[in-house]
């Protein structure tokens, strides 16, 4: 019995040992173990000490240290701290603070968020059952989980989890809920007997059992074939340690953004330096503000206002049942182009749900979905006749036998659950509530059961006996109509039992096979009575064919109109799932998800194509089924080798993987699985499908937000390096001096920016398509306005000064006083023409931003008190009788801002005549 190293060696690689593809003889063979005395504690050891404890492996913790730096080494925080160390050689210490302070801010927000890492391994870790049945020199023992290794026998009854990887030796009746794993909606009926091909994909292995699965019903024996990482679930484990956090779209622009910003700040600067220098300036004062204008050039205030403003965004989400978790996905959000999207439990309720019953030679529909007993009964399709369940005798004995025949319970909502919720299988849950949907009392027909025949994978039928209100005993019998009707003998039609004929059981087998091509589960429900003699060896013959009853996990009501959306926005959703392709398909085509000519790919067809190929095919597949954790990660790879920004939404263990390498993953909240939530960036606390919608606005709306207050920023600052550039360029003395451009840089950049950051999403922001992925924050359309905005600032602000200057050098003071104070004005008021690129201000109402508003009106304060008092004009070179000026101050700042507003509308009317002028063509 004692296990050779080439036999051990093999156990090492459980998945290339395609266990299903043999007898449970030759795996006990292979093994070295025995199924009677299993291993000895020697043997045990041995093992162990081979392949480790049954346990996931743990990455080592990043230090803090590590994070630190990893936040500090960005391109953006680099310029900042470049700025911060000039800002300090000038000796201004609170521009120094205030930069230093805002890098303090981004690098402790990056690091909290780092404090998830690692956290998805943990969660699997606790799928393991704690404690096993296992065999140990030749008695049944209680041993730990973690100590099981390949070769060990367990036993398995209803309600254990799987400890490990196991190959089943013998089974009675066993189902497997494998929904976390494989994303099957139904548990699975396991035969330990049966022989697979190797080729056979996760799904249908029927004669194994993996670890974080349950046993719903029946019993087992089983030999531990994989432990730890080897098993399914340690492949996850695995995939999940692979993938390395990327950058989010909005972290890359603005690694571009401020590549650009260094070029563009260091070509005007020297530009500036150059010519003053030239002039005949004093190199020292020319050096001082020189540096100055670099420092103001460098939008500092950038990175604290793109927090704070996704920080806002994060709460708006939460409202919306959207819990964001990683700071930088609320804004990806708004750039995605495909949601990836697992099918049970996230686009369906999982929870099975009977939707047609056939009986009597009659069709019913059954309204209502998930397990609350609460829907109306319907005839066929052509009719659509509400009718009361209490005047259709054969409909009700079919809910009858269904209800009899089962062994689950429905329970209603308590304090801790919110839903109704059923206890054993859901299939038989389903027959449940659809009897409790028509108020059928079922104790009321069963005094007692005498006796049951289990549910067996090769009968593929279960029938229980009860002693009826007349005191005699009745069976029922539910199960494939392939193995139910040959039993029959007649069928209950009305108040009559007639014999079924040859043409009537084909007649039945082609309404079976309509409603199994609608993608439902069918039953075959029987029923006979019998004589006391008959109770004690019961046999399922010569029964009473009652109905058939067709049932699915159905989608969700919201999910149609979310999926609709979704595609209005230019979102492609597309289904990933481990469930058969029929049903699959059947519940894309009712929500959309698939159309006319939309394929199916399945599992066994993905491992059959290239990465090139499924690159290439991505796009033509609306559904993938039968799928497995590392096909899910394909097709999310493959959309983002098709440059898509990619979401991938799930539940169950098995779309982990994928939720983690997804540009931005979303978990389910209540049924997501915790392996799931801690691997996702997204948690949706309502389980809904259609709140991904509500929050892809909410990111489109921040990321417009962004490009708003990035836009206003870069123009205000631009609009100063223009001015000090226009004085160098016509000989002029410098319009401001470096203590100027560094205070309508703080005073400017601060408030203002932040109540853009607060804007409203825009009213079409999900009738447009997707920003493309490589598109930047500033495109060349945005580039073109913001140096037109400058400009258009400069200039006003070059006018304004050189009509007071007028050429006289002991005016100087006043033309600065009067430029210092225009610019400040200007680019407060410019702030509100930054709301919307297209709309006038009365288009998206003035009080829209009551934020803005209050920026504004706090900022103009502040300037005001330091031109009219003593101690501001002091310290800041201010001539007094700037107060005199203060008519043209205002009109002048009002300028660039009236004349950008006067722009939009006169481009709005010169749109609106274009169409209209084509329509008159047409």
């Amino acid at each position: 019995m004692d296990a050779s190293s080439t036999e051990s060696a093999e156990v090492a690689s459980p998945a290339d040992k395609h266990w299903w593809s043999i007898t449970p003889q030759q795996t006990i063979e292979r093994l070295g173990t025995s199924a009677d005395q299993g291993l000895t504690a020697v043997e045990a050891a041995e093992r162990a000490n081979q392949f480790g404890r049954n346990e996931l492996a743990e990455e080592p913790p990043i230090s803090i240290w590590r994070r630190v730096f990893n936040q500090l080494n960005q391109l953006v925080v680099w310029i900042l701290i470049a700025a911060a160390g000039i800002s300090a050689l000038i000796g201004d210490w609170i521009e120094t603070a205030a930069i230093l302070s805002i890098v303090l801010l981004n690098v402790a927000v990056g690091v909290l968020q780092e404090e998830r890492a690692g956290r998805a391994l943990a969660a699997l870790r606790k799928l393991a059952s704690p404690v096993v049945r296992a065999v140990r020199d030749g008695s049944l023992q209680t041993i730990q989980a973690s100590a099981l290794v390949p070769g060990d026998i367990v036993q398995l009854e209803a309600g254990d989890n799987i400890p490990a990887d196991l190959r089943l030796l013998t089974s009675i009746s066993c189902r497997v809920q494998e929904a976390a794993l494989t994303g099957e909606s139904t548990p699975v009926d396991k035969d330990a007997n049966a022989i697979l091909e190797a080729t056979t994909p996760l799904g249908d292995r029927l004669n194994m059992a993996f670890m974080g699965t349950a046993v719903v019903a029946g019993r087992a024996t089983a030999i531990v074939v994989g432990t730890g990482m080897t098993t399914e679930l340690g492949h996850i484990a695995g995939m999940l340690h692979r993938f390395e956090a990327e950058q989010t779209p909005l972290q890359r622009r603005l690694e571009e953004l401020g590549r650009v910003l260094i070029v563009v700040c260091l070509v005007i600067v020297g530009i500036v330096f150059a010519l003053q220098i030239y002039r005949g300036g004093e190199f020292l004062e020319v050096l001082l503000v020189s540096i100055s204008l670099a420092v103001a050039s460098v939008p500092e205030g950038m990175p604290a206002v793109v927090t704070v403003t996704l920080a806002i965004g994060l709460q708006r989400m939460a409202k919306r049942n959207a819990l964001i978790r990683s700071l930088p996905s609320v804004e990806t959000l708004g750039a995605v182009t495909v949601i990836c999207t697992d099918k049970t439990g996230t686009l369906t309720l999982n929870e099975m749900t009977v939707r047609k019953i056939v009986a009597g030679g009659q069709s019913y529909s059954v309204a209502g979905t998930g397990y609350a007993p609460t829907g109306e009964f319907r005839t066929d399709a052509n009719s659509q006749r509400v009718v009361d369940p209490a005047t259709q005798a054969d409909l009700r004995q079919a809910l009858l036998v269904g209800a009899l025949c089962n062994d689950s319970a429905l329970q209603p909502p308590t304090r801790d659950k919110e839903n109704w919720t059923i206890i054993g299988d859901p299939t038989e849950g389903a027959l449940l509530v659809a009897a409790q949907k028509a108020a059928l009392d079922s104790s009321a027909e069963a005094e007692e059961r005498i006796q049951e025949i289990p549910f067996d994978s090769e009968r593929k039928a279960m029938s229980v006996i009860v002693r009826g209100p007349h005191g005699r005993p009745i069976m029922y019998t539910k199960g494939a109509l392939e193995v139910l009707l040959p039993k029959c003998i007649a069928e209950r039609h009305g108040n009559s039992i007639n014999p079924i004929s040859e043409s009537r059981r084909r007649e039945l087998v082609q309404v079976g096979s309509a409603m199994a091509s609608e993608a439902l589960r069918v039953l075959a429900l029987a029923y006979r009575e019998l004589d006391d003699q008959d109770v004690e060896l019961p046999e399922e013959r010569e029964l009473i064919f009652a109905g058939l009853v067709g049932m699915i996990d159905p989608p969700r009501q919201e999910v149609i109109a979310a999926v609709g959306e979704c595609v209005a926005a230019g979102i492609r959703p597309v289904m990933i799932t481990g469930d058969h392709p029929e049903t699959a398909m059947a519940i894309a085509r009712e929500i959309g998800i698939a159309g006319e000519g939309e394929r199916v790919l399945t599992g066994a067809a993905l491992d059959d194509i290239s990465d090139d190929q499924l690159t290439r095919d991505a796009p033509g597949v609306a559904v993938y089924a039968r799928v497995s954790a590392k096909h899910k990660s394909r097709v999310v790879s493959a959309w983002k080798r098709n440059h898509q920004v990619v979401a991938m939404t799930g539940d169950g263990v098995n779309d982990a993987p994928a939720v983690k390498s997804a540009d931005i993953g979303i978990a389910m909240g209540i049924a997501g699985s915790d392996v799931t939530k801690e691997a996702a960036d997204m948690v949706l606390t309502d389980d809904n499908f259609a709140s991904i919608v509500s929050a892809v606005r909410e990111g489109r709306g921040i990321y417009d937000n962004i490009q708003k207050f990035v836009h206003y920023l870069l123009s205000c600052n631009a609009s100063e390096a223009l001015l000090m550039l226009i004085a160098a360029l016509l000989g002029w003395p410098v319009p401001l001096g470096a203590l100027h451009i560094l205070w309508i840089n703080l005073v400017t950049d601060g408030l203002p920016a932040l109540a853009l950051g607060m804007e409203p999403p825009e009213r079409d922001v999900m009738q447009r398509a997707p920003r493309p992925k490589s598109e930047p924050v500033i495109t060349i359309e945005h580039g073109l306005q913001i140096i037109a905005h400058g400009t258009l600032m400069a200039f006003t602000t070059a006018i304004a000064f050189w009509w007071v200057l007028r050429a006289d050098p002991q005016r100087l003071a006043l033309a600065q006083s009067v430029a210092f104070n225009i610019m400040a004005y200007m680019q407060l008021f410019y702030a509100l023409s930054c709301r919307s690129p297209k709309a006038t201000m009365p288009e998206i109402g003035v009080f829209t931003n009551k934020y803005l508003l209050g920026a504004i009106a706090a900022s103009a304060m502040i300037q005001l008190l330091i031109a009219v008092t003593p101690i501001g004009q002091k310290t800041f070179g201010l001539d007094p009788d700037v107060v005199r000026l203060w008519p043209v101050i205002l009109i002048a700042a009002l300028i660039p801002v009236s004349l950008i507003e006067c722009g939009k509308l006169l481009h709005r009317i010169a749109r609106s005549a274009s169409r209209n002028g084509k329509s008159v063509l047409r």
